[in-house]
């Protein structure tokens, strides 16, 4: 997913950071919410937990380049239903700038961009949920079904502001068209994939005993809201 050297340059640039910051801003609400229900010591043990995850995605997990990006293991609805939105989205911002500074600093200058196509998705995530799970449901009581909705929120976001990013830049070229299309299609083996292993870690969950109930994980994975 990451928006390679090239594609956006110059002063359309501003855009990614200007989406970036609005990201950002809604971030902080979340976490400060999350900080004052849960306390800070529980968000800040959920956030490291979280961009460790999120730079092993990065780093560890198979990836490989399709048509205008990379495809990559993302688990963005996974991250949010075991640590919450504000953990996973601080963790994706922060997963996702370790790995430029330390393994690819040549991604630093599309960060914006980068974490946009992240977070953005994420909060689409945490609306949809929302709507798809009953109040008296656990996260860890989800279904496949709800799962599929929640990796298809998030990784079709991705999809959808790679291909932005794409257009934004090189412009609408039968090119730049089949190229978003590749990605688009490769990225259908995430979308699969995610939600089984949403449910493999939501079974582990289940079967550690008191494990839904732990500070580092979200309130709502144990229990209904």
């Amino acid at each position: 997913m990451h928006i390679e050297p090239g594609i956006v340059e110059g002063a359309k640039m501003t855009l990614g950071f200007a989406t970036a910051a609005g990201a950002a801003s809604y971030t902080v609400k979340l976490a400060t919410d999350m900080a004052r229900r849960d306390g800070l010591a529980p968000l800040a043990a959920r956030v490291l937990i979280a961009s460790v995850l999120v730079l092993c995605f990065f780093q560890v997990l198979p990836r490989y380049p399709v048509g205008v990006s990379e495809v990559h293991f993302i688990l963005g609805s996974t991250l949010f239903l075991l640590f919450g939105a504000a953990p996973a989205a601080i963790g994706l911002a922060v997963g996702l700038l370790a790995q430029g500074l330390v393994f690819s600093p040549w991604d630093l200058p599309q960060y914006g961009m980068n974490v946009t196509t992240l977070l953005v998705p994420l909060f689409a995530v945490s609306a949809l949920a929302q709507r798809i799970i009953p109040a008296n449901t656990a996260y860890k009581d989800v279904t496949y079904a709800q799962a599929l909705k929640l990796s298809l929120a998030f990784q079709g976001g991705v999809v959808l502001w790679v291909g932005f990013w794409a257009f934004y830049g090189y412009g609408a070229t039968a090119a730049t068209v089949a190229s978003v299309a590749a990605f688009g299609a490769a990225y259908l083996s995430v979308i699969l994939i995610e939600p089984v292993l949403d449910l493999g870690l939501l079974a582990a969950v289940k079967s550690l005993s008191g494990a839904s109930d732990n500070k580092l994980f979200h309130a709502r994975l144990g229990r209904a809201a």
